[in-house]
């Protein structure tokens, strides 16, 4: 019978957050307190151990998880909330976010926080999540070569993510069409003339189409959030990750679900 040690490692100042998996065969001689000095960054995180058996003898296995990742695009005049609700959120699921905006240029939020992106367009890597947000929305949609972007990386994620106008991006990129949708409040109407193919919901926090997902505006992109992590995690994770946030407003019935 041989073991498996599985370590999870996270910063001190939280326990779960960004987790990651670390996986090393044990033998016979190699102790738990070996595996610790093994680790090339137990000085700086503390590890957690779980054993796990498995019953073929003499077989070295190390045992990878692939984690999800999303590629957050920013604008200049983003609100500030909305990226920054859904981040807290993806981070603490164990969700990789990349910054990614036109150019690697400084994006200024609101006109306070000034944000350095991680990624341009002609970098930008490969990610299983697009989101788009709201405030200035138009620096986006009057940019045909970030809209051909968007749509190019469409076809490649798994999921797309809105929060506030960030619809009014899908739309002008022509990615709302015949689907079911929702937006900041004072944009309502805005979507149902830009997008007169899409069904506008008001009064929904979110609306999951299956791969396209959107939500009202500012602290509605937390309840999105959630609703994708439990998509892709589960209950259990959602609510670890509900408890943390200490976000009693998380009520899952106030999104549509299409599909």
């Amino acid at each position: 019978m041989s073991e498996l040690i599985k370590g999870v490692h996270s910063p001190p100042c939280m326990q779960a957050h960004h987790l990651h998996l670390l996986s090393i065969p044990v033998g016979p001689s190699m102790s738990k307190n070996s595996l610790q000095n093994y680790s090339n960054f137990h000085s700086l995180v503390p590890l957690h151990y779980e054993t796990v058996t498995f019953t073929t003898p003499n077989i070295s296995v190390m045992r990878a998880t692939k984690p999800y990742t999303a590629n957050f695009y920013l604008q200049n005049g983003v609100e500030i909330l909305d990226f920054a609700g859904p981040l807290e959120v993806f981070n603490y699921a164990g969700i990789k976010v990349n910054i990614i905006s036109k150019t690697l240029a400084p994006i200024k939020s609101q006109d306070t926080l000034t944000i350095m992106p991680d990624y341009s367009l002609q970098n930008a890597p490969k990610a299983d999540i697009l989101a788009l947000f709201g405030g200035h929305s138009e620096v986006v949609r009057e940019d045909e070569a970030v809209l051909l972007w968007i749509r190019s990386q469409s076809e490649m994620v798994s999921y797309v993510f809105t929060v506030c106008t960030g619809a009014l991006m899908l739309a002008k990129a022509g990615l709302l069409e015949g689907l079911t949708a929702t937006t900041f409040h004072m944009e309502l109407d805005t979507l149902v003339k830009e997008a007169p193919n899409t069904r506008v919901l008001p009064n929904t926090r979110f609306v999951d189409n299956g791969k396209v997902i959107t939500t009202a505006g500012v602290s509605a992109g937390i309840d999105g959030a959630l609703h994708l992590v439990q998509k892709l995690y589960g209950e259990a994770k959602t609510a670890e990750v509900v408890k943390y946030m200490e976000y009693e407003n998380w009520q899952p019935n106030r999104g549509k679900i299409i599909s």
